[in-house]
């Protein structure tokens, strides 16, 4: 089918008095990008003007602003023009104008060769594009549309290819910036060209009754018209069969054609926000509501800014109806997407900017945690953080957190603050206490407990989903560890200086220093530390560089070998004397170090660590064996007790005592019985020690006690 014929004397009539001011610069955009793609045709035989064009038109309709528009005009200029570069296009129209034509060129030579490794170098590219300016995505989503509207024109895989593409990489971040009319209508091509018989069924079974369901639409916006006009309410309403990508959705995710309830919808607008809850009512006290279909998102707007009420009712025609009511501003933001909000100069602007710059930080981050991985853990994050099914769940003040579904207490807190995720203790979801590890869901009230003297915990990397938390704790690790090593190394050196009788200040003169670090090629004396503290040197072998007493390879391996053999154990239990022999520690007793412990082997799975006093230890001596902790370990060892308490604040004072004591509770079980509640905890602690000092501590509050 031939594409409407858009020109660019229409163009010019549906902006001149939006952009008054910025007329000439977008017409000599047009005769710039028409010289350059002067003689060329696209495949579906128009001139390769008309792309540009029909994009441009498709972005009037989200209300970009000028320098968009001329980005759009000249977007393939630099791909598939004559002479343009970037610094003619800085020289015509301005460094901002280049800049997103230039990102767009980059994005535009790639394509989605497979489903993995081309898919994530694809993804990495159009993300680190979009961190220079959010219009890049705007024109690249446009550009995509009309492409997909043509896509007649190219050969059938290509065309598959392509709807692979646009429904992994580009309908997702369309639905992250609420571009809806984008998204809506490249679903609906997309499942077109890959299912075409679902596509053809569906639409089949709609266009049967679409008469009636027409005509039902027309007597029910008539009625609720009435209605409103009645009470004075100014409005105007819209209604719409459900599209079929929506309709194959809800049948894939186990619905049945009867449990669609909004294949009829009707949208209501007004002005004011006071008159969207006005409205609701009006209808409610007419039409019988569905039970638990009442959805307010004026109140709790979704973090890409939409914001609507939604309800279900029963019509007079026994039909069932999705109503949603907003203002115009809301409808324009909802359809259209941030950037329609570019029209709004006075109204929230930086809120706007803030959100937009939130999402670009989330990309950021994906592009800085990955940037020396490889291309498939790339991809694995894209998919967990951008392509990823969303849950929205809520501060206690009520704002509203976006997360992908299977997020964590961790992950919201670090998408509050990276200080908050950094000083994270504990957690209160739906008022109840939960583990760190707990699953959130959508419209859980989370609130994070931190503590200032807390820090992150290696665990939280085994449990957390967002790219974000994960960058964030590991950076907090590298840093901790490199500043650990730095002082470690500086302590080795003094250590050696003071066997030798010497000092530091006489040995790393400013002269010593510089020839050392131009010897070993580091920058400064925190490498040099960081060296040694590493064993990448020794500090002999640092103290005899300042003497110009080079040794050999050899000597340095032996040097490096022999002195830290002993207290570079990682193992937290050493096994008869042995290191790297394969063990578990025994879920039975739960041993911690410090409690004294026997070890078991067992067959094919290594050696199990018990407890001495454990009653499950086998009573067959050949396969005891003598084990014992590893004192210089510092990992945190899970366990379990129970306590029978009787009082009702023992809850917030369990949160208060293990956050003032940095312990961590990875779970929590209760069980009612005719003597109080049973409390069973699991938490995290580094020794014996620790655990009893915790018991005690809780031992102090009133009714508690032990259980053995």
């Amino acid at each position: 089918m031939k594409d409407e014929k858009i020109t660019f004397e229409m163009i010019y009539d549906r902006i001149k008095d939006i952009h008054k001011d910025s007329l000439d610069k977008i017409e000599e955009a047009y005769n710039f990008a028409l010289e350059e793609h002067k003689g060329l045709k696209r495949l579906s035989g128009d001139d390769y003007i008309t792309h540009p064009l029909h994009v441009t038109n498709i972005l009037i309709d989200l209300n970009v602003d000028s320098t968009t528009i001329i980005a759009a005009l000249l977007h393939e200029v630099l791909n598939n023009g004559k002479t343009a570069t970037k610094e003619i296009l800085e020289e015509k129209f301005g460094s901002e104008v280049a800049i997103i034509v230039d990102s767009l060129s980059k994005i535009n030579k790639l394509e989605l060769m497979d489903e993995t490794e081309n898919s994530a170098i694809y993804l990495r590219k159009v993300l680190v594009g979009l961190a220079e300016d959010p219009r890049v995505l705007y024109i690249k989503l446009a550009d995509r549309l009309h492409n997909m509207r043509t896509n007649w024109a190219i050969r059938e895989e290509k065309q598959k290819d392509k709807a692979r593409e646009t429904m992994t990489v580009l309908v997702p971040i369309a639905h992250r910036l609420g571009i809806n009319s984008i998204k809506s209508e490249l679903e609906n091509i997309c499942l077109k060209i890959l299912k075409p018989d679902v596509y053809n069924d569906i639409l089949e079974r709609l266009n049967k009754t679409t008469a009636e369901l027409n005509d039902n639409l027309e007597e029910m916006k008539h009625d609720l018209s009435h209605l409103l006009s009645e009470n004075d309410i100014e409005h105007q309403i819209k209604g719409r069969v459900k599209s079929v990508y929506s309709i194959y959705n809800k049948l894939s995710n186990g619905k049945t054609w009867d449990q669609i309830y909004d294949i009829l919808a009707l949208r209501i607008f007004v002005e004011k926000e006071a008159e969207c809850y006005t409205v609701i009512g009006l209808i409610h006290s007419k039409y019988r509501p569905v039970p638990k279909r009442f959805k307010d998102y004026i109140a709790n707007p979704k973090e890409n800014m939409y914001q609507s009420l939604h309800t279900t009712v029963f019509g007079n025609d026994g039909e069932v109806y999705e109503v949603q009511v907003r203002t115009y501003e809301m409808d324009e933001i909802a359809e259209k997407g941030i950037a329609s909000h570019w029209s709004y100069k006075e109204k929230g602007t930086k809120k706007v900017q803030a959100i937009m710059e939130q999402k670009l930080e989330m990309f950021r981050n994906i592009i800085e945690s990955n940037s020396e991985e490889e291309d498939n853990s790339f991809e694995s994050a894209m998919h967990n953080n951008l392509l990823a099914e969303l849950i929205y769940v809520f501060t206690p003040k009520g704002d509203v957190i976006e997360l992908p579904k299977g997020s964590t207490p961790v992950d919201f807190a670090y998408r509050i603050h990276s200080g908050v995720g950094d000083t994270t203790v504990g957690a209160i979801v739906n008022d109840n206490i939960v583990p760190l590890s707990y699953t959130l869901e959508n419209n859980d009230i989370v609130k994070i407990i931190t503590n200032n003297n807390a820090t992150p915990n290696t665990d939280w990397l085994n449990f957390v989903k967002t790219e974000q938390a994960k960058s964030k704790i590991k950076s907090y690790f590298s840093k901790k560890e490199r500043e650990n090593l730095i002082l470690k190394g500086k302590n080795i050196l003094e250590k050696e200086l003071r066997k030798r009788k010497l000092s530091l200040s006489e040995v790393l003169t400013p002269e010593n220093t510089d020839k050392v670090l131009k010897d070993l090629k580091l920058d400064n004396i925190d490498e040099l530390y960081l060296s040694i503290g590493s064993l990448r040197y020794t500090a002999g072998y640092i103290i005899n560089l300042t003497k110009d007493d080079k040794h050999n390879v050899d000597d340095i391996l032996i040097e490096k070998i022999k002195p830290h053999r002993d207290n570079n154990i990682k193992d937290d239990v050493i096994i008869d004397g042995n290191t790297n022999i394969m063990y578990s520690l025994a879920k039975c007793c739960n041993p911690v170090k410090g409690d004294e412990i026997i070890g078991f082997i067992t067959k094919g799975d290594g050696v199990t660590i018990h407890k001495s006093n454990c009653p499950n230890i086998s009573q067959n001596k050949e396969r005891l064996i003598n084990v014992e902790w590893n004192m210089n370990t510092t990992n945190t060892y899970e366990t379990t007790f129970s306590l029978l308490v009787n009082n009702k604040n023992f809850l917030m004072d369990l949160i208060t005592t293990s956050t003032k004591e940095k312990i961590i509770i990875t779970e929590i079980k209760n069980k009612d019985s005719v003597h109080g509640t049973i409390c069973t905890l699991t938490i995290k602690v580094k020794d014996k020690d620790e655990l009893e000092h915790f018991k005690n501590q809780l031992l102090k509050f009133k009714n508690v006690r032990i259980m053995e």
